[in-house]
């Protein structure tokens, strides 16, 4: 009887310990060597960011060259004003755009500048008097009797950031300067829509935050036909020769690059990197039959067809697996001698005078006509030498566009200063460096916020360091990009919105976020299940066990103290 019990208390004793054993010490282990590891990530920063208040900042300056106000004026120069605009877009995004503009008169040195006989050469003294930072704007205001402009022109716009305002008569005539300042602004209202950021500009960068209901086709066309902000760039020049019998064609695609596309790229470096590449197709086809037209005694594709033109071509065309950057194509097509010459209309039937389309978001194509090279008795294959300066006008025209570079038609009364060998003007490069880098600020921040999201919802998915440290740095990167874009440093804000953009992707297609996404609880009661239940039903019926003794002791207990 003794030997019963004794055995019986070991047993539970043993239950006891193995029972301990795996709360205290099993069960705490088994946790911590199979949880999910997750780094900390900046949340509520996170959150901050999720609703976009961007404030724009640009320095403008107006000078009043003499004559333009009165000595009594003079005297309470230099001005300065400060002028807020408030665009509320929805719930979780605002935009605020601030003008600082310094009113002050004319040196002696940007006098005799403003006398040159042309405003060209006025805007080319004014520049090598002082440059204007990144992102500002230097607007003088000159007589009405200045021979600078053209009677019909009340603004010239140069090449660099700086405009020419004819003034009016009866600015100067029993005026205040409160007055002086009121009859001007309008003008210079006129001329910051030109020449730096307007709100159109900025909406369409937060096009793919911000859903909006454009007014007009255009309008539509306009926002799709760049291409999105991105860190490179790959483009590609293609030419086409799909009668090599016919034609033996030379073109000099590295002296032209080199003369013509290289001037622009080099200025365009703050905002992307670019890489170029060349080849030459034969036996490329366009893929669409042309129309013999009789009237014009040629060879037409009109404006329905051309969108049939590029799949066929595109296929031949290969891609650069090496990189992820977006390609643009430049296709040169120069037709064989049984389909030329070939000419391109427009929606109106009329003759593309670049006798070029382009694609929005793919590239362009130009066809290049050598009907005139044949003579009366051609021996073919025909030696052609292509006029490269004719086609990389039309293809600098159509990477200006499809790199966002605005050429809408100016104001009336406006005259813009021809493009010069850079094909860029320094206020059409601000214009794009601002729309880059609202553009990267609202791109990075929505990837920002679905990755916090993401991981927020599928508790799962390990948040390995370098995660960590990608997501603070593109945190960091975008509050620096904000504060640099809202005191006016063009250039340091878009630095840091590029930053910020590609850590961000980094960090949202990492591969380490892949390897618990797809593992449901199901199958974790699959492996587990089989591995603690023969291990755990023992031990919980002999504590169950145990307990049922001590509740019938307990019993026994009180029946005999009743």
């Amino acid at each position: 009887m003794a030997t019963t019990e004794v055995e019986r208390r070991r047993g539970q004793l043993a239950a006891l310990s193995i029972a301990v054993v795996v709360v205290v010490v099993g069960v705490p282990l088994w946790w911590r060597t199979t949880e999910t590891y997750r780094a900390w990530l900046p949340v509520s920063q996170i959150l901050e960011l999720a609703k976009l208040q961007l404030h724009l900042s640009a320095d403008v300056e107006v000078v009043f060259a003499r004559g333009t106000v009165t000595p009594e004026q003079q005297k309470k120069f230099p001005l300065t004003q400060t002028q807020d605009e408030e665009h509320p877009v929805d719930e979780e995004t605002a935009l605020r755009y601030r003008y600082e503009t310094r009113y002050r008169t004319a040196t002696v040195m940007e006098e005799d500048a403003l006398n040159k006989p042309t405003a060209a050469e006025a805007d080319l003294s004014l520049h090598t008097l002082s440059e204007s930072p990144c992102g500002s704007l230097v607007v003088y205001v000159i007589p009405e009797s200045s021979s600078l402009l053209p009677e019909d022109v009340n603004v010239y716009v140069g090449q660099r950031r700086t405009a020419l305002l004819r003034g009016d008569a009866q600015m100067r005539a029993g005026k205040t300067l409160e007055q002086l300042l009121a009859q001007v602004q309008p003008g210079i209202k006129r001329v910051l829509q030109v020449m730096s950021f307007n709100h159109a500009d900025i909406t369409a960068a937060l096009s793919d935050r911000v859903r909006f209901n454009p007014g007009s086709k255009e309008s539509i066309a306009d926002s799709m036909r760049a291409f999105k902000s991105s860190p490179g760039y790959e483009i590609t020049f293609s030419l086409l020769n799909p009668d090599p019998k016919s034609h033996r064609l030379h073109w000099d695609i590295e002296g032209a690059v080199q003369t013509f596309i290289q001037p622009l790229l080099k200025k365009l470096s703050p905002v992307s990197n670019f890489s170029i590449d060349s080849q030459t197709l034969y036996y490329a086809m366009l893929g669409v039959n042309p129309r013999f037209d009789t009237g014009l005694s040629a060879f037409t594709l009109n404006a329905d067809s051309l969108a049939h033109v590029i799949n066929p071509v595109e296929a031949r065309l290969g891609s650069n697996a090496a990189s992820s950057n977006p390609v643009l194509n430049f296709l040169l097509y120069v037709p064989d001698a049984h389909h030329s010459p070939l000419l391109i209309q427009d929606h109106k039937k009329q003759e593309a005078p670049s006798n070029a389309f382009h694609s929005p978001r793919w590239g362009g194509i130009m066809v290049y006509n050598v009907d005139s090279f044949y003579g009366p008795e051609p021996e073919f294959p025909v030696d052609i030498d292509i006029n490269m300066a004719k086609v990389m006008g039309v293809f600098l025209a159509q990477l200006r566009l499809l790199l966002g570079v605005q050429s809408s038609t100016p104001p009336p009364g406006f005259l813009i200063a021809p493009c010069s060998r850079t094909g860029l003007a320094d206020w059409e490069l601000d214009r794009l460096m601002w729309s880059r880098s609202v553009e990267n600020v609202a791109t990075a921040t929505t990837t920002i916020t679905s990755l916090a999201q993401l991981l927020d919802q599928i508790g799962n998915i390990v948040i390995n360091d370098n995660i960590a440290q990608q997501v603070s740095s593109a945190v960091t990167s975008l509050q620096l990009a904000v504060a640099e874009l809202e005191a006016g440093n063009l250039g340091f804000a878009l630095q840091y919105s590029k930053e910020a953009i590609l850590a961000s992707e980094k960090a949202f297609f990492d591969p380490s976020l892949l390897h618990l996404l797809y593992f449901p609880d199901d199958q974790k009661f699959a492996i587990y299940i089989p591995l603690f239940l023969p291990m755990c039903v023992p031990i919980l019926l002999s504590l169950l066990k145990i307990l049922s003794e001590l509740r019938q002791k307990y019993k026994e207990k009180q029946a005999k103290k009743d």
